[in-house]
């Protein structure tokens, strides 16, 4: 645990977003993740969208139950945004506020790979209206797993909800948004490759954070 108490210092009072395709391991690491963080005494608050409150998680059943299958794309976003900014008001904002870090189970760049690269909705009218919805908070640092699409559905559940269940190429170009972002906003995006297993994403999850969060301790081996 010393060895990671660097880490865990400068990463008080931010917010990092655990994202990736569906099957990419990243529940996983999030759970894995936010353990090391509280054993190591640091403040944790998780979150998940859409969800994490009240009026999030009705939203989610809407959203992800199959008996809604007629949903437009645009009722999607801004149903995903609704929750988003309850979250954001209710409890991300106070827990920052706090010095915890909040560790977010996905965020504003799922909406813009899934229903923006993956849907065809237009990036800017999704970032438009993700200003709105979170005034503009914006995460410290965006961790996004890599796998590509015959790992990941070796991975998924057995029951997929309603956005899940969308074809291969849809997932194909979700994996290609969530890449396109983090090659054009490469400061607060971190690609990891989630193709091998558990222990081994995690290892590069803690390295790769290591050195964007601190950055001579890395280099002094600390």
């Amino acid at each position: 645990m010393h060895e990671h108490q660097t880490l865990l210092s400068a990463l008080a009072g931010k917010l990092v977003v655990f994202e990736g395709p569906d099957g990419s391991g990243k529940t996983t690491q999030f759970s894995r993740f936010s353990e090391l963080c509280a054993k190591g005494g640091l403040g944790v608050t998780e979150v998940r969208e859409p969800g994490g409150t009240g009026i999030g998680e009705a939203i989610r059943n809407l959203l992800l139950a199959h008996d809604h299958g007629d949903m437009t794309l645009r009722c999607e976003m801004l149903l995903y945004m609704a929750s988003r900014a309850q979250l954001v008001e209710q409890t991300i904002r106070p827990a920052l506020a706090q010095n915890h870090l909040v560790l977010a189970d996905r965020y504003v760049t799922s909406t813009i790979a899934y229903q923006g690269a993956g849907g065809g909705l237009p990036e800017d009218e999704i970032l438009d209206v993700a200003r709105a919805a979170t005034g503009g908070l914006e995460p410290d640092m965006v961790v996004i797993f890599d796998v590509d699409e015959s790992t990941a559905s070796c991975r998924r559940s057995a029951e997929p909800d309603r956005i899940e269940a969308r074809p291969g190429d849809f997932r194909d170009r979700v994996r290609r948004g969530y890449l396109e972002q983090a090659k054009r906003w490469p400061d607060n995006h971190l690609v990891i490759d989630a193709m091998c297993d558990a222990d081994g994403v995690f290892d590069r999850l803690i390295s790769g954070l290591t050195e964007r969060f601190c950055p001579k301790a890395r280099k002094t081996g600390s």
